[in-house]
């Protein structure tokens, strides 16, 4: 090894950065983190994955399919299996994280090349400006549903508006998204300080209108006995297959880029250990909630209402409104910096370490929010899960299995971390194998799109982007490596 100390646990760090801290490819941001500063314990990945669990997309996501047809049971199943799926390629790349100290766009130049890092990391990028600006549509109904309950006549205040929704409506939007942007401008230190007790307080405010919802229901009776639209397999397994990808996609996003948090953990065990622990748990818990009280709705009001702001909306005690409204804005703002601002940040940089900063990403990723249009998105709950999230899992699957396939397959868990920071390193340029692999695997996941012969494909999305593009890229790095020893043969001889 070059220019790098490893502990007795495998973690690894640089002894001199002054050649890394001299190459373009670097910037405080992107930086290996010393051993020193690398603190994180098993309880703060379990608070994180709390804090970023309980927010209002997994509400919607366990209300989404109860909408589509399926019982509350079928629906908490099919949560549980994503979840607990989605969490081995967590896992797997969590790895790296943990034992060089490195960013997600940093560990993707093993696999891809310097440049070729760039594919993956902007792709991953426009996911989380899609979810940026899907957490700032929320934020922004609970602005203009909390405005409602305290000024008389607001919706229409302004004018008609534009696109189906009133002026009022969009002034309240863009008003959370600057919240989010001078967030981002002031750093981490105040969020974090929101996030400590965000996810408890949001935990029992949900718990508040569960109890309500359980009350004007009658007891949960009422509520387990509501029957699914699906009374043979036959019927259920078409929309299960969909849903289920769709669940992992939730959180294929962050199966990518969590050595963007494990990289400050202070071993293996630590962050493993707080991950299996509160993911599935936490998802399936505040998920059951959401299926109990869209339940409800559907009983109260004759409608299951899957959105919780518009739920809320019909309450008329303006001190209820504003409470859970203020709910809302504090988990939106927490869950959205957390989960969607970090890892975007950090991949833009990645394209331009010397010009783009973490402030500068963050910006870029509010603006990108907003031209992905996320309130068509929310329009409905087939757009939701069966457009947006069933959608891009068939990318973000094909790069986690290149990355997964590289790391523990090809590497076997070997990196030289300053090459992964230098411009003529063992990492330069572009990796054509895992390029190829990639667009291997979102071609057949995506195929479904245009050929009809491949739909049933699509319905697969992330397990065929994963296992297709993982399977591609170790053999055409095996034929690489058989091709480049009999070249070496030839010119010996």
């Amino acid at each position: 090894m070059r220019n790098e100390r490893r502990l007795a646990d495998g973690r690894v760090e640089l002894v001199d950065t002054r050649r890394v801290e001299a190459s373009p490819l670097y910037n405080r941001d992107l930086a290996p983190v010393p051993l020193a500063a690398r603190t994180w314990s098993t309880y703060n990945y379990a608070a994180l994955w709390v804090s970023m669990a309980h927010c209002i997309p997994t509400y919607m996501l366990a209300s989404g399919l109860l909408a589509s047809g399926m019982s509350w049971a079928q629906a908490l199943v099919t949560i549980l299996l994503g979840n607990t799926i989605v969490l081995v390629p967590i896992l797997l790349n969590s790895h790296p994280g943990t034992k060089y100290g490195i960013p997600f766009p940093v560990f993707a130049r093993a696999a891809y090349g310097t440049l070729g890092s760039n594919v993956p990391a902007l792709m991953r990028a426009l996911v989380a400006c899609g979810w940026f600006g899907i957490q700032a549509w929320i934020g922004g109904e609970a602005l203009h549903t909390f405005f409602r309950t305290i000024v008389p006549g607001w919706p229409t205040l302004l004018g008609a508006g534009f696109g189906g929704h009133t002026t009022t409506e969009w002034v309240s939007f863009l008003l959370f998204w600057g919240i989010n942007v001078y967030i981002i401008y002031r750093g981490m230190d105040l969020l974090r300080a929101v996030e400590n007790w965000a996810a408890p307080f949001v935990l029992v405010m949900t718990a508040v209108l569960l109890w309500w919802a359980i009350t004007r229901a009658n007891g949960l009776g009422p509520l387990l006995s509501q029957p699914g639209k699906f009374h043979s397999f036959a019927e259920f397994w078409p929309v299960f297959v969909p849903s289920l990808t769709a669940m992992i996609g939730f959180w294929a996003t962050l199966s990518l880029n969590m050595p963007d948090f494990t990289r400050f953990g202070r071993s293996q065990r630590e962050q493993i250990v707080g991950q299996v622990v509160a993911l599935p748990t936490t998802m399936s818990v505040f998920a059951a909630m959401g299926v109990m009280i869209t339940s409800a709705t559907a009983i109260i009001y004759g409608q299951a209402i899957w959105d919780p702001v518009q739920l809320v909306g019909r309450f008329t005690s303006p001190l209820v409104v504003a409470i859970a409204m203020f709910t809302v804005v504090v988990a939106t703002v927490a869950v959205n910096i957390a989960a969607n601002v970090v890892s975007p940040a950090n991949d833009f940089a990645n394209a331009f370490p010397r010009a783009i900063s973490f402030k500068t990403g963050g910006l870029i990723t509010g603006l990108l929010g907003i031209a992905i249009q996320p309130w068509k998105l929310l329009a409905d709950p087939s757009g939701y899960i069966y457009t947006w999230l069933l959608g891009y899992s068939g990318g973000l699957g094909s790069i986690a299995g290149v990355l997964v396939a590289d790391y523990w397959l090809v590497r076997r868990r070997e990196l030289r971390l300053e090459d992964l920071y230098l411009a003529d390193g063992a990492y330069r340029g572009w990796n054509a194998r895992a390029i190829a692999a990639t667009a291997l695997g979102c071609a057949l996941a995506w195929g479904g799109l245009v050929v009809p012969a491949l739909k049933p494909l699509y319905d697969y999305a992330w397990f065929v982007g994963f296992f297709v593009a993982g399977a591609a890229h170790f053999a055409f790095a095996r034929l690489g490596s058989v091709g480049e020893l009999a070249v070496s043969r030839v010119g010996d001889s």
